[in-house]
């Protein structure tokens, strides 16, 4: 099933917030995408029925196999792109939010060679 950018935002902030909360809620995602109680709705209730989102035991919500796997899969290239922008020598929030609208579009071979050019930078760092 295909997501589209909007859907993989919401996935990645699900994610993001359970690291940080014991129960992420629409009202936590309202505050922290900016989004109003209605249009949180509406997504998470799309979000729900194509498989990617549940309710947790606690009665928030909670990201199936699939919906954590794209939530991973973006989160790991916003903080790929984040980190290769401030490598650049571009300001974290700036970087933070270039990662934010870059991270949708790109390759796998794209981000592929970034991490690996973004590792052998890192392995001449330390020599």
């Amino acid at each position: 099933m295909a997501i589209h950018e909007s859907g993989e935002n919401y996935l990645e902030q699900i994610l993001i917030l359970s690291g940080q909360k014991s129960k992420v809620r629409a009202v936590d995602i309202c505050a922290a995408l900016g989004f109003s109680r209605p249009t949180v709705s509406v997504m998470l209730r799309e979000l729900r029925a194509n498989g990617f989102v549940t309710t947790a035991p606690n009665g928030g919500l909670a990201l199936t196999e699939s919906g954590l796997a794209v939530a991973q899969r973006m989160y790991e290239r916003h903080c790929l792109l984040a980190e290769a922008l401030m490598a650049l020598g571009v300001t974290h929030d700036t970087a933070l939010e270039d990662a934010c609208k870059i991270e949708h579009d790109l390759s796998d071979e794209t981000v592929s060679c970034l991490k690996a050019y973004l590792a052998r930078m890192k392995a001449d760092e330390t020599r």
